[in-house]
């Protein structure tokens, strides 16, 4: 039988979605809500000292649509409200309650040994299944020598991993931020230190845009704003590239993230090393009711293949990537035209003639093809309103 359970670690998850630390698991009502429509797991929102300051700005969001659709999502939120000891009796709820869902603790803390080994103690005693590692957050947290501050720096994810694998006694996942230049650095410092897996990305540090009309900044926070952090459906390219780069340096779990919308979205990432996903924005624009697309959309998926599980898709692609110099430059495809679908509109001869190659024209009612000119790039394939050009 096909089935959407998986195992991590030793952590049973009844499916492979589960939510991020953002907003959705921001209270222990809303995680017990999730639970009951079907998510397989939460990552709570970030747990700090109590005495770590934290006054949130309004607006704290701001997205780019295209039509209706959010396609991206920028936040200047910071981290949770509660305090340790509400957080201790909602995990302890959460777990009578749903026995079988996953909790992660997201852990933040200033970059003091005490601090740290002291929350990780804290919450040993708890009921969380693991721990989560927020050395990301793009914004609000690094001005204080933490969140993207941490994880951008090998040296002190490096050491902040070895205070916390000294009393964890939880599996630990490191999440990593996409704001850097070589992400796999990150990961061997931390995995040197003793890190049991990953979760990335978080979200892409971004200006989400300037109103032209009293160009002020997004979101605007009596009149200024700040760079945020962006996330949706438009970094699932940037979350792919991370995971995938992980996977390359790395064989330890990974808790994958990153514009995941639908099933689709999810296999991809599995396909790139990840063990399970978490999802966030998506469950902001649509709600948690959007868990039982993803579960049967994913099972049938898995059905058509003749897969058990989830487990059967990681690392599915990883052997298919290359560097450039690796890939076949010997091998040409060519534009081919279904005239049924086409429209004769020449937009494909107008963007080929002025992105280089002026390899198509309109001849007779008919889009022809200068195979001496031609090189294959596929622009004409993306750009054509009506899907009529197809690579061969």
């Amino acid at each position: 039988m096909t089935t959407l359970a998986t195992s991590v670690l030793g952590i049973d998850f009844e499916n492979p979605f589960i939510l991020s630390s953002a907003p959705p698991t921001a209270k222990i009502e809303s995680i017990d809500k999730a639970f009951t429509l079907g998510w397989g797991g939460a990552v709570l929102k970030t747990i700090t000292p109590d005495n770590l300051e934290m006054i949130e700005a309004s607006q704290r969001y701001a997205s780019w649509k295209i039509g209706n659709k959010v396609c991206g999502f920028e936040n200047i939120e910071l981290l949770s409200h509660l305090t340790i000891n509400q957080w201790l009796e909602g995990i302890k709820y959460l777990k009578r309650k749903h026995p079988n869902k996953v909790q992660i603790a997201s852990i933040m803390a200033p970059v003091v040994k005490e601090e740290w080994q002291s929350l990780i103690k804290t919450f040993n005693n708890s009921e969380v299944d693991a721990f989560e590692l927020n050395f990301s957050c793009p914004h609000g947290m690094p001005e204080k020598g933490i969140g993207m501050a941490i994880g951008t720096n090998p040296e002190i994810s490096s050491m902040i991993t070895k205070w916390v694998m000294e009393v964890a006694k939880k599996p630990v996942f490191v999440k990593l931020s996409p704001n850097v230049t070589n992400i796999a650095e990150i990961v061997k410092a931390v995995e040197a230190a003793g890190a049991n897996g990953f979760a990335a990305i978080n979200t892409v540090q971004s200006l989400m845009g300037i109103d032209l009309d009293t160009f002020e900044p997004k979101p605007n926070v009596n009149g200024k704003s700040t760079f945020g952090g962006y996330s949706g459906i438009s970094v699932k390219p940037i979350g792919l590239r991370c995971v995938a780069q992980i996977r390359q340096n790395s064989n330890l779990p990974i808790l994958g993230m990153g514009g995941i919308s639908n099933w689709q979205d999810a296999a991809e990432y599995m396909c790139v090393g990840a063990d399970v996903v978490q999802v966030c924005t998506e469950v902001m624009v649509n709600g948690y009711a959007v868990i039982e697309a993803m579960k049967q959309g994913l099972l049938s998926y898995l059905q058509s293949k003749g897969f058990n599980s989830p487990a059967n898709l990681k690392n599915k692609a990883i052997a298919k990537l290359s560097s450039h110099e690796k890939l076949n430059k010997k091998m040409q495809v060519y534009p081919h035209i279904n005239d049924e679908l086409c429209v004769k509109c020449g937009k494909c001869v107008t963007i080929c003639d002025e992105s280089e190659h002026s390899a198509l024209s309109l001849v007779d009612g008919h889009i022809e093809v200068n195979h001496d000119s031609c090189v294959g790039c596929s622009l004409c394939s993306h750009i054509c309103p009506k899907s009529a050009i197809k690579m061969k």
